[in-house]
């Protein structure tokens, strides 16, 4: 019996022979061991549809279980139950819909996601970083920090698009798989899935466009049709034809543009406008914004402060909201030579969002032995710089450590009865309950642009 890897491999090898030409024969791979795979890839502790089933009640007799199914997708009968939505609360007191399928749909979305991703992975574009194999945030921050040098960036253009994964047409989507996935079998599945309907407050309601409600296939999905709407097109229709550099960075729908040329700027945020509306899109005009992030210094601006590329989300800077969901900030600073470079710390709202999360739960557990408060607040601060230890972020990291110190310190200060501990007493105390010390964990390459490059 074949693995499922050998297999993807095939089908990785079928849409390099036939580039240009649907694939029709998919299904076959998908087994009872495809199936069996695909279900110890979804999440055990992920929450119950509208059925109630958790990933306990389904290891019971999953052989027949995964057989019943399979038999399901391969007949047609199978019917895609709807998703159950819950709402989780944003930043600025707002709250997002997210859909929760069954288990059994999880694991037969992510068995078609097993068998799409060979053929759109050989297609998917080097700038294209968000829900991809062996692609990650940090990727995208490289590339950007990158580009920002190679294509001699002047200008960054921040497009938000308005409620994309509600948007998504899906006549335009069946017609983008068409020319790619000729397999009956997957098709039917991936038509289900889009007319499933959203179970809320009792009530199903059916809606006419968007992708699968926090389904497991909604992220590929939805790189599938960016991937031609913008990705592509840009390669092919629009960068051949500016007139300075550029380059485009997408993280599923996020993604900012650098350019060379006010002038093509310009006329792309316009050229964008018509592409998207063509295809059931809206960009966001009061999020959407073009920003000016020239190196200091160069004859064009002397004597002018550039706008930082600051994704903060701060009022006193023009805001990018992709690098801003990365979590860091790009601006022009100074390196050890005096030279201008770029550099990224940690944005504003994310730090603030960690110290809030932190904070919260120390004066909830504030009670608790001080040994289990050391283990506790150290696993969230070496997670923090998990994400957050880059290359040049060092104060930032620093920041976040010193106000975990003075959190902590106030905690215990709430149940000491003589009353706030002194920081000479508390030095003492992190002798021996220590806080794990900032440190870089992704230590980016060097860049060394040439004083002629920007």
């Amino acid at each position: 019996m074949k693995s499922v890897s050998t297999k993807q491999l095939s089908i990785a090898n079928a849409a390099k022979k036939y580039p240009h030409e649907p694939l029709t024969v998919l299904h076959p791979n998908l087994d009872l061991h495809w199936l069996w795979e695909a279900s110890l890839r979804v999440r055990k502790n992920s929450a119950s549809g509208v059925d109630g089933q958790t990933y306990a009640d389904y290891e019971e007799g999953r052989r027949e279980r995964l057989e019943a199914l399979l038999t399901k997708a391969k007949d047609g009968s199978y019917r895609a139950p709807p998703v159950k939505r819950k709402y989780i609360p944003k930043d600025g007191g707002e709250q997002r819909g997210i859909g929760i399928p069954t288990l059994e749909d999880k694991i037969l979305q992510r068995a078609v996601v097993m068998l799409l991703e060979p053929i759109y992975e050989e297609e998917f574009h080097d700038f294209s970083f968000g829900f991809r194999l062996r692609k990650s945030p940090h990727q995208a921050l490289e590339y950007i920090y990158s580009q920002c040098y190679e294509q001699q960036v002047a200008y960054v253009l921040d497009v938000d698009l308005r409620k994309y994964f509600d948007t998504i047409d899906h006549g335009h989507l069946r017609e983008i798989l068409r020319r790619r996935v000729g397999d009956g079998v997957v098709t039917r599945l991936i038509d289900k899935w889009l007319k499933a309907g959203v179970w809320e407050n009792g009530s199903v309601h059916y809606p006419e466009a968007g992708s699968p409600q926090g389904g497991v296939i909604s992220p590929l999905l939805s790189n599938i049709y960016l991937h031609t709407v913008l990705d592509d097109w840009y390669v092919r229709d629009i960068r051949p034809h500016l007139k300075g550099k550029s380059y485009l960075v997408r993280y599923a729908d996020d993604f900012v543009m650098g350019f060379a040329n006010k002038a093509d700027a310009e006329s792309m945020l316009a050229a964008l406008t018509a592409r998207f509306a063509e295809y059931g899109l809206q960009i966001h005009p009061e999020k959407t914004r073009l920003v000016r992030f020239e190196r200091p210094g160069r004859p064009a601006n002397a004597g002018e402060k550039p706008e930082t590329f600051d994704c903060s989300g701060s009022l006193r800077a023009r805001s990018c909201r992709f690098a801003r969901n990365l979590g860091f900030t790009h601006y022009w600073g100074k390196s050890r030579k005096g030279n201008s470079v770029v550099k990224r710390k940690t944005s504003g709202k994310r730090l603030r969002r960690t110290l809030g999360a932190i904070k919260e739960w120390g004066w909830k557990h504030r009670h608790l032995p001080l040994k289990e408060q050391q283990e506790q607040i150290n696993r969230k601060l070496v997670g923090h710089y998990a994400y957050y230890g880059i290359t040049g972020n060092s104060r930032s990291l620093g920041e976040v450590h010193y106000q975990v110190k003075r959190l902590w310190r106030k905690w215990l200060g709430r149940r000491n009865r003589d009353g706030p501990m002194n920081w000479k007493a508390f030095g003492q105390l992190l002798v021996n309950y220590p806080l794990t010390l900032p440190r870089i964990v992704h230590p980016y390459r060097k860049y060394a642009p040439s004083e002629t490059m920007i």
